[in-house]
């Protein structure tokens, strides 16, 4: 009797446990497997497109409460790649990124508000060449599931925003080089165990 009523309220236990709401996970941003991307358009002729490396944080998403979520994402300015190692340097140099003095891209939501089954309005505040500015992005999530190498959650989001560089600083040969620089981060990331 008494290992039937142990197994009866192992049982009861594992139905409540299953009952109640998913709760918010930290995931953590896999930098190998995600994208920054920018654009700016060259002598208002052509848009031309380059990457950033070096991205890492986290996103902390609860699927039954949106608006509880969070994410922090950091960019490595020296990490950028335009395919070209002299643009690379300049890129870097004082005359843009400055990558030397500032060497962290970063964001950090304040508020998530899903406008959609997976799409959302993020703002927070964007650190870029040393300024800070509040932000709305819009994203979408790209996917949720399990890693078929190891079975670990994943979760995918994708946004995009655009930045007047000049509200940040960085004024070299604005009108030629536009102001505007858009934004593409796609970010894969692993729940943390």
């Amino acid at each position: 009797m008494n290992h039937l009523m142990r197994r009866t309220c192992l049982f009861a236990a594992t139905l409540l446990l299953l009952a109640l709401p998913a709760t918010a996970a930290t995931y953590t941003i896999d930098g190998s497997h995600s994208s920054a991307v920018f654009r700016v358009k060259h002598f208002n002729v052509a848009n031309f497109y380059g990457t950033f490396n070096g991205i890492a944080g986290t996103i902390n998403y609860d699927a039954s409460k949106p608006a509880a979520s969070s994410i922090e994402v950091t960019i490595k300015a020296d990490s950028v790649d335009s395919r070209n190692d002299r643009r690379d340097g300049h890129i870097k140099s004082p005359d843009f990124l400055n990558a030397a003095e500032f060497a962290d891209i970063t964001f950090k939501s304040t508020s998530v508000k899903p406008t959609g089954d997976d799409t959302f309005e993020i703002t927070g505040k964007l650190t870029l060449h040393g300024v800070t500015k509040d932000l709305t992005i819009s994203a979408e999530k790209t996917g949720q599931g399990p890693n078929p190498r190891n079975g670990d959650e994943m979760v995918g989001f994708e946004a995009q925003f655009t930045v007047d560089r000049t509200e940040f600083g960085m004024n070299f040969m604005a009108g030629p080089l536009s102001e505007e620089v858009h934004f593409i981060l796609a970010l894969e990331a692993a729940k943390k165990k």
